[in-house]
Parts: structure tokens; sequence; C-alpha cells
């Protein structure tokens, strides 16, 4: 029998948007050598909130964000996000100093087959593997914690919470692993400060400037003074206050359906034949309405549009084994459960 794959839910989420750019990452293994600056802040934070919930020491989470951007004097979007981290996570351990929830575990992993529901049989091509922020127990229900970032909360982002399908698939994994009931999700959501720390004025603006407002001026004359850097005390103080604002931080519940587990499962076996298919007949098929999705380009689009110049390949892309957000904790959870 040929070895099984491990595959995620990320996984068949773009194999179901885009055959092609899953080909490209998960067959391929091809990752952008440019990565999205967005992901990046948003791994340091649960790093962060990892490090927060096991142990609470806030001393150790900021000495993380130190090290996690070394070059920040001299890399002002290392900068921006290190005064962004700092004064998220400072923000967040005032704001929750005591939790209503028990910590079960964070980062948990796990892994286990693809089964057809109406037949009980199991797939002999892949199996799904994932992992959770964490999973916590409050008034004795278990719930799966999920931390997002995010740049401002609305009832539109709320709602879209609904389609996270995958956190919803992976609770029934965990199910069956812990043999607990999940009853539902907690979605731990902070807030990205949109602030600018001040840049000041060069001397060649700050002229510039002088001599405008001398022009304007009815004396010839100008009492503008030259605007300076915002030091970095200043701008982390402005940003803590920020966060002290409502809205910054905010926890939404929500309550699994046991009829999900049923979809979504059958969803995850269809997809998985369509898969196999796909590769028996190396058919992997562009949908070029996710092209400019979220009104960007997709990571591959520079790649589809040269038709896989080997070229571009080696100027843009790298090699990385997929499913890189497994590795971290792999060695003790990844057994398999069932």
């Amino acid at each position: 029998m040929s070895e099984l794959m491990t595959t995620t839910y990320s996984m068949w989420r773009l194999f179901r948007n885009c055959r092609m750019a899953c080909k490209w990452r998960y067959i391929d293994e091809l990752v952008p050598l440019e990565r999205d600056p967005n992901l990046a802040f948003g791994s340091v934070i649960h790093d962060c909130l990892e490090c927060w919930h096991g142990e609470r020491d806030l001393a150790k989470v900021l000495d993380h964000i130190d090290r996690t951007y070394p070059n920040r004097a001299q890399d002002d979007h290392q900068q921006a996000d290190w005064h962004l981290a700092r004064a998220m996570m400072s923000a967040y351990a005032e704001h929750y100093p005591a939790e209503a929830f028990e910590v079960v575990a964070l980062e948990k992993t796990f892994e286990g087959p693809i089964v057809n529901p109406a037949t009980g049989a199991t797939s002999r091509s892949f199996i799904l593997a994932g992992k959770v922020d964490g999973i916590v127990r409050q008034d004795g229900q278990y719930f799966l914690l999920e931390h997002k970032t995010a740049s401002q909360i609305d009832a539109s982002y709320l709602e879209r919470l609904w389609t996270d399908f995958q956190i919803i698939l992976y609770a029934w994994y965990l199910e069956q692993t812990l043999g607990i009931t999940v009853s539902g999700i907690i979605y731990n959501v902070l807030v990205k400060a949109k602030l600018r720390q001040g840049k000041g004025e060069t001397e060649a603006e700050f002229e510039a400037r002088r001599a405008e407002l001398i022009a304007k001026s009815k004396t010839g004359k100008s009492s503008a003074k030259r605007k300076l850097a915002e030091d970095d005390d200043t701008f982390q103080q402005r940003l803590q206050e920020k966060y002290l604002e409502p809205g910054m931080f905010h926890r939404e519940v929500l309550y699994i359906s046991r009829d999900q587990f049923e979809e979504l499962r059958a969803e995850l076996w269809e997809l998985s034949k369509a898969m196999l298919d796909a590769r028996r007949r190396n058919t992997f098929y562009r949908n070029t309405s996710y092209c400019f999705q979220y009104g960007r380009p997709c990571a591959y689009f520079q790649l589809c549009r040269s038709g896989g110049n080997p070229n571009v390949i080696e100027n843009h892309f790298q090699r990385i084994a997929p499913h890189e957000e497994l590795r971290d904790g792999a060695g003790e959870d990844a057994a398999p459960v069932f």
C-alpha cells in the first residue's frame, strides 16, 4: 500500500479554491520568498499568547518579542511590529488579569484518518493532521480557544466566524483523540492598532514647509519649528492608551452543532476523492476567480502567468515542506490518535 499523505484543512481549502495553487504549494512544495507581513505578525502574537496562557509571565512574553525583532533599530518594519506587539500584549495582560476558563492544553496537535461518513471506510491515501491554539474548560464544558488578530471588529467580522469550518472539523478530531465533548469555540480576537510612529521632518522638508508658511504670512516671518521624530517611549505610551479604548479585545463564543460534524466530514471525503482524480490525471485546474481574492494577487499568480517558468521559480520561490504549522511540538503529539 502506498504511503499515506499528511494533509491539513488549509490544504483542502486551497484545493477547493484553486487546484493549481494547491499543487504549487503541497505537491511542488513552493513558497514565495517574500512572506505576507500580516501572516508573520499573526504568528508572533500566537507565540506570545501561547506563552502568556501557559505561564502568565508578561516579562517572558516581552522578552520573546524583543528577541523576535533583533534588527528593529535599522529596520522600520521590524520597529513598527515590535512596538505594536509590545503594546498589544502589555494591554492584553492588563485586560485579562484572570480568566474564567482553565487551560487544558495549548498548541495541541492531532492526526487521524479521513473517513467516509456514509460507509465508515477510511482513506488509503490521506490522513488529516492539525493543531489548535488551545483547549480550555469553563463551567464544566470544553471549548477550543482560537486566537485571531484583526484590523477591526464589526458585525461583518463576527458573522464570518460562522464560516470558520476548519476549527469545527478539528473539534471533531479532538473529540476522538481525547474522549471529550467540545461544546464550542472561544474566539479570542485582538485588534491591530493603526497608529504610526511620528517620523519627523528632514531639514529639507522643514525648510520647504517654512518657506511656504513665510510666503503666506503678512509679516514675511514664521515661528515654525522643525518637527522631530517621535521617540520610542512616547509612541509606546500612545499605543498603550489606544489599547485602553473599548473594542480592542473581544471574546466571541460559538457553540457547535453536531450536524456540522457530519456535513464537514462528508465534504472532506469528497475533496479527497477529487484530489485522487487530479493526481491520477495530473490535471490541476486554475480558478481565475481566486487570482485576486482579498484585493491582491494570489501568492502564485506570477508563477501561473509565466506558465511555471523555471526562472520565476528560481528567483521568487523556495522549496519548503508543507504543513509548517504542525512542526512546533510535533515531537510529543504527532502520534496517530485512532
